[in-house]
């Protein structure tokens, strides 16, 4: 492999290494180039890949020459042996365990095949260990931003969520609790989160606590999407209602990985018709704010 020695981290502000040494690319396209390489090292990238990175849609009259200038600018910068030119695009020639979204990615498959056995945690939380901030930090890519960055932030999500029911299973309960509620407020309509929090809550004792923030989230989905509570957030409720220690969870075992295709919704809660929800099997839905208060951004896609 030529470009040995050379790391890349994007889980966070962009950093890029040779033999320790750090390398800064102040160009904000050298940037969006290399991160667009990196999460594919060791794999061809088409040019009109990159291109579409490099410009969105609005590409310019030459989009081939102009990926080209900017692959010799990025091979000055990081060194010739790096970055290898093939018959339908460009290749990072980079150990793929020295990006830190590859590595992120093979620890959580790692962990999926290790499911029940004492090395998952430690695999899952190495994975989120890598994390030093917002994927691609400092890089300014709508294309990525709509589908690496949406990708990477869900699996990251899944892995905490399977953290989290390893430490349920363990009985810790109580100690979730402050964890689930600054979870549940940053993706306050990701209803896995509300219904591990009300699980915890409950079997913490703290039932009236739990009936509170499923009245919350029920009118947060009414007045957002249009929608009622899941039937496991509801199953979790009628358990409680019942003054029942909630039932255990019901989630997959192992960390899944989302499927990579995404669907990306800008405007109001009822743009989303039912058919965009359906529109791939084992639906998902992923929607936070942007901008007004009415506004979100909706990422779907289906688990493998």
């Amino acid at each position: 492999m030529s470009g040995r020695g050379v790391a890349v981290a994007l889980l966070g502000p962009l950093e890029v290494r040779r033999d320790d040494v750090q390398i800064r690319l102040t160009a904000g396209r050298l940037r969006t180039l290399l991160a667009t390489l990196a999460i594919s090292a060791g794999d061809t990238v088409p040019v009109e890949r990159l291109a579409l990175a490099l410009w969105g849609e609005e590409l310019p009259l030459n989009a081939r020459r102009g990926v080209q200038t900017y692959v010799a600018r990025l091979r000055r910068a990081l060194g010739r042996d790096v970055i290898r030119t093939l018959s339908d695009g460009y290749l990072l020639d980079v150990d793929p365990d020295r990006i830190d979204v590859l590595r992120f990615r093979r620890l959580l498959a790692e962990a999926g095949r290790a499911s029940g056995t004492l090395a998952e945690r430690a695999l899952v939380e190495e994975a989120l260990a890598l994390w030093r901030g917002s994927p691609f930090e400092g890089v300014d890519s709508d294309w990525l931003c709509a589908s690496a960055s949406a990708y990477l932030q869900e699996a990251r999500l899944g892995a905490v969520e399977r953290r989290i029911d390893l430490d349920m299973a363990e009985g810790r309960h109580g100690e979730l609790v402050a964890e689930l509620m600054e979870l549940s407020g940053r993706h306050p309509l990701r209803e896995p989160l509300w219904e591990r929090l009300l699980v915890a809550l409950g079997r913490s004792g703290r039932q009236a606590e739990a009936l509170a923030c499923y009245e919350r989230l029920r009118r947060l989905l009414a007045e957002e999407l249009g929608t009622a509570p899941s039937a496991d957030l509801r199953r979790v409720h009628a358990s409680l209602l019942r003054e029942e220690p909630p039932p255990d969870l019901r989630s997959p075992t192992g960390v899944r990985q989302p499927h990579a295709r995404v669907a990306v919704f800008t405007g109001r809660a009822a743009d989303l018709t039912q058919a965009d929800r359906e529109r791939f099997a084992g639906v998902r839905v992923i929607v936070g704010r942007d901008g007004g208060h009415h506004s979100f951004l909706a990422l779907i896609w289906a688990h493998e």
